[in-house]
């Protein structure tokens, strides 16, 4: 799929630039292809150059929370509730402890480590599927959360804001937050109904409640703020959060008799291995924009976009955002690129880029997840998972551009 992806950037780019030249003698959208294929490489580098900084540093942290036995606590919580969840899980089992472990993880954002928790949590539910080819209830939901990506902190957008030069990283905290809530929830929602699960159980009431509580109580206390007080806050808790959990980590390691800086050293070893690893992805899909753009295609689809907008009477600032919505469900490379991309021709701190920051960080690529989680187990036939993960992906793009005119205006 990712093949065809990249491969059709180009061959639509070629198609539009020789419709540009036999049609419309423009002889020069040669050279502005060639050109872009090396800033956009050049780019790419420059991006690098701030991940290497921000995994190693993020990765480092992380380690201290993961032997302090942190992440194992926040799993501990969770257990009880997905243990009623998947009732066709036995208790006790181990795919709970795994299940919960993968969620907590993604949630801090330790993506490395909660794809291979993840991959043994879909193994042991494996173990308990009666039908080996066909995905159970409790594979469908696991992967379905997965693919909405719940992140609490999406340290890799302030990173890719930062490297575009945006005065305030982490502006777009609470819209992402927002935005990332109503995919999970309307992911979970589309599977309890499929699956008919039992929500009025009093651990799942007291979790949905809660849930439903706090985003209500700060959904009406945000009401009442203007869009620049809106934006302020959100850059206060952002930063707020991100140092407080750093401190945290930090703290609860040396109550647990972590040795901090090796940890620290070990896990920042990782970030650096990590970082060097995604160069060539990065340069493959910038490149691939860069050349999309510069044939005049990219802009054809969002001229077609807007003007649909238009006649439909809705304000179409959010229309040069709407690439990195379409690419995220198959590349994340590409949706990564996306954004890149619109932030580099809008400005960082402009609405779409805005726009396009929320998207990137409301969803999971969901047919990514779903051809390695359930590849990895000899799955064929994923029943209601699709159509619950895509349904989860339109209400994470809704949310991002609705929130972000709430936010931004």
């Amino acid at each position: 799929m990712l093949n065809g992806l990249w491969l059709g950037f180009f061959v639509v780019a070629a198609l539009s630039a020789l419709v540009r030249w036999l049609a419309g003698g423009e002889a020069g959208v040669f050279a502005a292809m060639v050109e872009s294929l090396f800033a956009m490489a050049k780019l790419s580098v420059e991006v690098m150059v701030l991940l290497f900084g921000t995994l190693t540093l993020w990765l480092g942290f992380l380690r201290i929370a993961e032997k302090a036995g942190l992440v194992e606590v926040l799993a501990r919580l969770l257990s009880p509730l997905f243990r009623r969840l998947m009732p066709e899980v036995p208790p006790g089992h181990p795919a709970l402890g795994l299940i919960t472990l993968n969620f907590t993880a993604n949630a801090l954002g330790l993506d490395n480590a909660a794809t291979p928790i993840g991959l043994k949590a879909m193994r042991a539910l494996q173990e308990l599927n009666p039908l080996p080819l066909v995905a159970s209830n409790a594979q469908i939901l696991f992967l379905v959360l997965n693919a909405s990506s719940l992140t609490l902190l999406p340290v890799s957008i302030f990173m890719y804001r930062t490297q575009q030069g945006a005065a305030d990283p982490t502006l777009v905290f609470l819209p992402i937050l927002i935005a990332t809530s109503a995919s999970t929830l309307t992911g979970f929602l589309a599977v309890a109904l499929m699956q008919r699960l039992k929500l009025r159980d009093p651990v799942v009431l007291a979790w949905l409640g809660g849930t439903a509580l706090v985003l209500g109580a700060m959904m009406a206390f945000l009401a009442g703020l203007s869009a620049t007080a809106l934006a302020a806050l959100s850059s206060l808790l952002g930063n707020l959060v991100l140092f407080g959990l750093i401190l945290l980590f930090l703290l609860w390691g040396a109550w647990r008799r972590v040795p901090v800086y090796e940890s620290f050293v070990e896990g920042a070893k990782e970030g650096f291995e990590v970082a060097k690893n995604l160069l060539p992805y990065l340069v493959a899909m910038l490149c691939a924009v860069g050349v999309l753009r510069a044939s005049s295609a990219l802009e054809i689809l969002l001229d077609g976009l807007r003007h649909l907008v238009t006649i439909a009477g809705l304000d179409s600032r959010f229309v040069e955002a709407l690439p990195t919505a379409l690419v995220k469900p198959f590349s994340g490379s590409a949706a990564r690129a996306m954004l890149i991309e619109t932030m580099q021709t809008t400005g960082v701190d402009s609405f779409p880029s805005l726009v396009a920051a929320t998207v990137q960080g409301s969803t999971e690529t969901t047919f990514y997840v779903l051809a390695v989680y359930f590849g990895a187990v000899g799955i064929q036939r994923a029943r209601h998972a699709v159509g619950c993960a895509l349904l989860a992906d339109a209400a994470g793009v809704l949310a991002s551009i609705g929130v972000c005119y709430w936010f931004f205006g």
